[in-house]
């Protein structure tokens, strides 16, 4: 099977990775790719966000399975387009992804569903922005209906704060905070089955201890050895499914991988947020616990064909995942700094730790930074506590001028598990 995966981040490369191990995946291209893809997969320059340019690169390529990965190309209708040349995708249609791709659009589904989310408000307007907030009360969560790459929502005390974010925004939806630990789980669907993957959760504040502002996530780790055993399947029957049905209701199947981001509250699971393709850090610590070859799972999800699969087979092992940020994010990143142990983790770390790259780039024999998050740094490990110390092991050998991470990821869980 010949694969294309379009995007360039830690995600992409790590289902690039994972495809690479799968003995199905004969040839493997990556567009636009980063430094570490280039490592397991043929780079090509391409606008992601060109339907047409994407599916003429599938066409040369002969793929046989094209992995649309980001938000945006999907929301761009990027899949339909691949689609239309006549070549397997998996994604959202265009219009499926405003699931992600509007938090109005997501309420309305998710109310006709009859899914457990917060209320919320839709405003437009300074008054209605107001009213909204009053109704609420501290702390208040406004979000940008819109895509806004990880950094639309805003979790403050501070009402002028809120009020500022809220009417930067064209639209915005404002909701009540939801208490209760956060939970990331990811499905795989064709429309109409759902095949629910392991929860992971990820750290979203930018300091240790949950501090500083938001992030697109500087850490997860997977399994949770502190939720309710019954949580995957009464997610799948309270939340995915029902969502699915819906779109399939409303002539908009959805096919691809749908997340849910969850907060357990004291009135049950209730959703934060969906999104329409594989969270980032999420997907490095759930892809690193996967027995199943992936290529298959992804391919019978684009044909229609999940019900026929055997059930996915997962490792005991825990899985970390550490970010490693420029300096300055999530403000203005410093970019071309150079990138220096890269060899070592993987001449010393090996199997069991590894990096993903992000934000990098070739700059003649240097890799140096060119993003935000600029490496995910992943180890697995009998528990939570060794897969924490193989990854921090393998972090420590690598060093960017000016980065930061944290360095609390999975540290409260595997104390809690007692690892």
């Amino acid at each position: 099977m010949k694969v294309l995966v379009i995007g360039s981040g830690a995600r992409e490369h790590a289902l690039c990775r994972s495809l690479s191990l799968d003995p199905d995946v004969s040839a493997l291209h990556c567009a636009p790719g980063n430094a570490g893809i280039a490592e397991v997969a043929e780079l090509h320059a391409v606008d992601a966000l060109d339907g047409a340019a994407v599916a003429a690169l599938a066409t040369e390529v002969e793929a046989d399975l094209v992995v649309v990965g980001p938000e945006a190309p999907l929301v761009a209708g990027v899949a339909d387009a691949v689609r239309a040349a006549g070549i397997p995708c998996f994604g959202p249609s265009k219009e499926a992804a405003q699931l992600e791709g509007s938090k109005a659009f997501a309420k309305e589904v998710m109310a006709a569903a009859g899914v457990p989310t917060a209320r919320s408000y839709v405003c437009t307007t300074p008054d209605e922005v107001d009213e909204a907030l009053d109704a609420f009360g501290a702390p208040y969560v406004v979000k940008d209906d819109g895509l806004a790459a990880g950094k639309g929502v805003v979790v403050t005390g501070h009402i002028e704060a809120a009020r500022a974010h809220a009417n930067a925004c064209d639209r915005v939806v404002i909701e009540e905070y939801l208490d209760g630990p956060e939970v990331s789980l990811f499905a795989i669907t064709d429309g109409t089955t759902v095949v629910p993957l392991q929860p992971a959760q990820d750290f979203k504040r930018a300091l240790d201890n949950d501090e500083g502002p938001n992030t697109g996530g500087m850490g997860a780790y997977s399994p949770l050895p502190w939720a309710d055993p019954k949580l995957v399947d009464e997610v799948l029957q309270t939340v995915l499914q029902p969502t699915v049905d819906e779109l399939r209701r409303r002539g908009t199947p959805f096919s691809g991988l749908l997340y849910a981001g969850l907060a357990i509250t004291a009135r049950g699971v209730r959703v934060i947020e969906f999104n329409a393709r594989f969270g980032d850090p999420e997907t490095q610590v759930v892809l690193a616990r996967l027995k199943t070859p992936l290529a298959g799972v992804l391919l019978a999800a684009a044909n229609g064909t999940l019900a026929d699969l055997e059930p996915l087979r997962w490792s005991d092992d825990a899985a970390v995942t550490v970010v490693v940020a420029s300096h300055n994010y999530p403000g203005t990143p410093r970019t071309g700094d150079a990138i220096e142990g890269l060899d070592e983790v993987a001449a010393q770390d090996a199997p069991h730790a590894y990096v993903l790259h992000a934000g990098t780039k070739q700059d003649g024999p240097a890799v140096v930074s060119a993003g935000g998050r600029v490496l995910s740094v992943t180890a697995t490990g009998a528990d939570l506590t060794q897969a924490r110390e193989r990854a921090y092991t393998a972090l420590s050998r690598i060093q960017l001028e000016g980065s930061q991470h944290r360095t609390d990821i999975a540290a409260k869980a595997a104390e809690a598990a007692g690892d």
